[in-house]
């Protein structure tokens, strides 16, 4: 039920975005990347370890896309045409021909055509989807009494998380709503594909109201 309300808005609101057409290499996961969300990847393959070390010699980022067919490792695989643009902000390398990174992500991105290159990776023609739409939490003279008492509910859920499993504190923004749903929905257990709906959803508003109902329906927050 959750997916398929996710499906029917998030394909309404995406065609709002005005476009800003770049070109991007797609590395495909099983996991999805938000914006302002970090992610450690272990990379080996030649193609990823090649596109990562360009990355990192021209300062430039690359797109990570959640699988819609296929697998990470062989034939490269074919993604989800909504992904997240991802920077390498530390790397190491510990063994021979492993690559560690951690990674931020940034914008998100739609993909509208893609190349396979001689090695396997893949390209992306790619439009910046525009940041979510938002009745703006922090003054309630300019949203409705609903949407500040979600926002105000999964914040203090995440501030709790945040605080019992000893996480940072730098750059939080509990008063926004689009990092607030970001951050939430990395927390709870939904699958890939909840996920990339909610990756998908354009309205930082509709995607905290989802989160409240989910929440309140597990009775995770008191109302």
């Amino acid at each position: 039920m959750i997916k398929s309300l996710l499906t029917s808005v998030s394909e309404t609101l995406l065609q709002r975005n005005e476009p800003a057409t770049v070109e991007l290499p797609i590395f495909p996961l099983g996991s999805v990347l938000f914006p302002g969300g970090t992610m450690a990847l272990k990379i080996f393959e030649t193609r990823y370890m090649d596109m990562a070390k360009a990355c990192l010699k021209n300062a430039q980022p690359f797109g990570i896309a959640l699988i819609e067919q296929g697998n990470e490792v062989g034939t490269p695989a074919s993604p989800h045409h909504i992904g997240t643009i991802a920077r390498i902000d530390d790397w190491d390398m510990p063994d021979l021909g492993v690559l560690r990174v951690t990674v931020k992500g940034e914008s998100r991105f739609k993909i509208i055509e893609q190349r396979t290159e001689k090695n396997g990776l893949i390209i992306g023609i790619v439009e910046i989807v525009a940041a979510d739409t938002v009745s703006d939490g922090v003054k309630p003279e300019s949203t409705s009494g609903k949407a500040s008492d979600q926002l105000q509910a999964c914040a203090q859920l995440l501030k709790m998380v945040m605080s019992q499993s000893g996480q940072s504190a730098e750059e939080v923004q509990f008063a926004d709503a689009s990092w607030v749903s970001f951050r939430v929905t990395e927390l709870l257990p939904f699958s890939s594909a909840i996920k990339q709906k909610m990756l998908e959803l354009t309205d930082a508003d509709m995607r905290l109201e989802v989160l409240f109902r989910f929440l309140r329906d597990q009775q995770l927050i008191r109302v």
